[in-house]
């Protein structure tokens, strides 16, 4: 459609470009394009540069890790979140294989959905806990490195201890019923 618009104006399409004042002499009638479509273009032509798209930010993927036998369990690198699941998050760390950072690796506190830490296209810093190129299986951790609930250390609990079991029929039935309660 450019095209035909620099030819009707005898110009060449970079000149359209460099100095869209010369839309003003365009004759819209010989132009095979409905009106809408035709302003539309027109009005793209009149603002040249202008992206209404959002910045996209890349991670900066290491240099010297390209497949998953590069990985070692202590590397901290940087990656896009490229799927979040109930059960954790998948991020791109540059090897052509997403690694998962499982929901208790997400954050140094409780969180009931991944979503509540990460979403998608969001740039992270991950620290590689395992990654096994024959399974090609990645696992990461976005916990703080050295802090007593990262990678398996002395986590927070989830869920308080079991009580002991009840010993008579009116014990586990009463425990019975103190858990359908809670429900």
């Amino acid at each position: 459609m450019v095209e035909q618009i620099a030819q009707s104006l005898n110009v060449p399409v970079e000149r359209i470009i460099e100095q869209p004042v010369l839309l003003e002499k365009l004759d819209k009638s010989g132009l095979a394009a409905g009106v809408y479509t035709l302003n539309d273009i027109l009005e793209e032509l009149r603002k040249p540069g202008r992206d209404p798209r959002d910045k996209f930010l890349a991670p900066s993927f290491e240099d010297n890790v390209k497949v998953i036998g590069d990985l070692q369990p202590g590397m901290t690198l940087e990656g896009i979140v490229t799927n979040v699941t109930k059960f954790g998050a998948f991020v791109d760390v540059g090897v052509h294989q997403d690694g998962l950072v499982h929901i208790s690796e997400l954050s140094d506190r409780y969180i009931r959905e991944p979503s509540e830490v990460v979403k998608v296209g969001q740039i992270v810093k991950v620290h590689v806990i395992s990654a096994d190129p024959q399974s090609k299986r990645i696992a990461l951790s976005m916990k703080t490195p050295g802090s007593k609930s990262a990678h398996g250390g002395a986590s927070q609990s989830r869920k308080p201890a079991p009580a002991p079991k009840p010993q008579s029929i009116d014990d586990k039935l009463a425990a019975l019923a103190d858990r359908w309660k809670k429900r």
